[in-house]
């Protein structure tokens, strides 16, 4: 499977030269030229694996950025920079940033340390154990539980609503849904995922959708509280 990428640097022939190298060798790159794009790509709720964040931006700085995302997201982050300035890196890492990388620098170093990160921060599904507000989640068992209490799922309301759960308080567009909840395998309609959307919310007590919203046109977002 490709990974997904979101690479925010102002530098157009950066962000060329590392595309390039990154679709030779199983790596989508999408771009955000600055602060605020990158903060609004990361917030659309697309799959990005990790995010390549340049520290000097127009608009939102990468340091200011970065707390902003750490605030609501353990995406992996690798920041780049044309500074040598020990500070900016420490900064970088104490809020948050997994590697940082100074430029000029290679794309297969690069490369190399994204991998090195991904495996780094590769959460194993057997040991996988997430609470989000009432509700937790033992991903090995895959059961759910709310206040205390078991919530009876299908499998494919399970995989949904952990799906969710990962990115709780970002909008997860409907067309993504099934792929992020590993459901490839499914072939159903938007309105047959709305369907179990409304199934799942009738089993957490959710009638109001006050916990598990309608982001109208968009998708869905399973809340922190």
């Amino acid at each position: 499977m490709d990974l997904n990428v979101l690479i925010v640097d102002d530098d157009e022939r950066l962000y060329e030269l590392l595309a390039q190298y990154f679709a030779e060798n199983g790596v989508i790159a999408k771009r955000a030229a600055t602060g605020p794009l990158g903060l609004k790509a990361i917030e659309s709720g697309e799959a990005f694996d990790a995010v390549l964040l340049d520290i000097m931006l127009p608009g939102l700085d990468g340091l200011s950025l970065l707390k902003r995302v750490r605030e609501k997201s353990q995406i992996p982050v690798i920041m780049l920079t044309a500074k040598g300035d020990e500070t900016d890196r420490v900064v970088g890492l104490e809020l948050g940033a997994d590697d940082y990388l100074a430029k000029p620098f290679s794309p297969r170093e690069l490369l190399a340390r994204l991998r090195a990160v991904l495996r780094r921060t590769q959460v194993d599904p057997n040991k996988e154990q997430l609470t989000v507000g009432s509700m937790s989640f033992d991903v090995a068992a895959r059961s759910v539980q709310k206040d205390g209490r078991a919530v009876e799922l299908t499998g494919l309301e399970f995989d949904l609503l952990l799906a969710l759960a990962r990115r709780a308080g970002r909008v997860v567009p409907r067309i993504n849904l099934l792929e992020l909840a590993g459901r490839n395998d499914v072939s159903v309609s938007d309105r047959t995922v709305d369907v179990h959307v409304s199934h799942i919310r009738k089993k957490l007590g959710d009638d109001d959708a006050v916990l598990l919203k309608t982001v109208r046109g968009v998708g869905y977002v399973l809340t922190r509280e």
